[in-house]
């Protein structure tokens, strides 16, 4: 194992994996947890997670794209609800904005155009992906400009705004499952061969170091809990809602 490999492990120790598994078992017995069934089996995986092995620069990144997928789900609830006339809380919308802004736009993509791109482009055969990959992040972008100047002046009596709202989000949700989806199936497998084992771990510190400094400890699950906040609030948190009965 290189020093490098060596550090990035050892700032989870064995006590910590440890002192985990005694918390896991404390908070299983806690009938305030247990009283909370939408919140329960989330709060047992931050507490896992957190005193785990830190994932892998790649691994960080397609588990980010688990917040773009939740995130395109609300937007997708958001815009039935508004083809479908009824009145939403204000708050729901902008407050999706904001984090898609705040985590996607101006966290996630910066890694990948920082450091997943530049290596990724000098491959011939990635080159023109990589090259519409970047032009999509710009039009993301601008799609959330428009939804967050549009949101802060859209009420339920203005027909042709909520529309246009609508619009928007359907064209940010179209295009950003294929985006991502490629990035997961294409950029992110051949990213193992462009880098050296060294680099590779290096990576994981750099992503690491950026999440906290933007977010503070445990970044990732705090941007997990305010996800999960604004699926409880528009109805779409139980998951057993999309089990369709076949």
């Amino acid at each position: 194992m290189s020093n490098t490999t060596s550090h990035y492990y050892s700032r989870r120790q064995f006590a910590k994996n440890m002192a985990a598994l005694v918390a896991a078992a404390a908070v299983s017995k806690s009938s305030a947890v247990f009283g909370e069934p939408q919140q329960r089996t989330y709060r047992l995986w931050r507490l896992y997670v957190k005193n785990t092995l830190a994932v892998t620069a790649i691994e960080d990144l397609m588990r980010e794209h688990g917040i773009l997928y939740r995130l395109l789900l609300i937007y997708e609830e958001i815009a039935s609800q508004l083809a479908a006339g009824k009145e939403l809380a204000p708050a729901n919308l902008t407050d999706t904005a904001d984090l898609i802004r705040r985590f996607v736009e101006d966290y996630h993509e910066k890694l990948e155009e920082d450091f997943v791109f530049p290596r990724a482009e000098k491959v011939s055969e990635l080159y023109e992906l990589v090259k519409v990959l970047r032009i999509q992040h710009q039009a993301g972008r601008n799609l959330t400009d428009a939804i967050t100047r549009l949101a802060l002046r859209t009420s339920p009596q203005d027909p042709q705004n909520q529309k246009k709202l609508a619009e928007y989000i359907h064209l940010f949700i179209r295009m950003y499952r294929p985006h991502a989806a490629r990035e997961d199936t294409i950029i992110f497998p051949a990213f193992h061969d462009v880098v050296t084992a060294d680099e590779y771990m290096q990576l994981g510190e750099q992503v690491d170091a950026r999440e906290t400094q933007l977010f503070g400890e445990d970044g990732f699950e705090k941007i997990v809990e305010q996800v999960a906040d604004l699926e409880i609030s528009l109805g779409i948190y139980d998951l057993t809602k999309f089990t369709p009965a076949v």
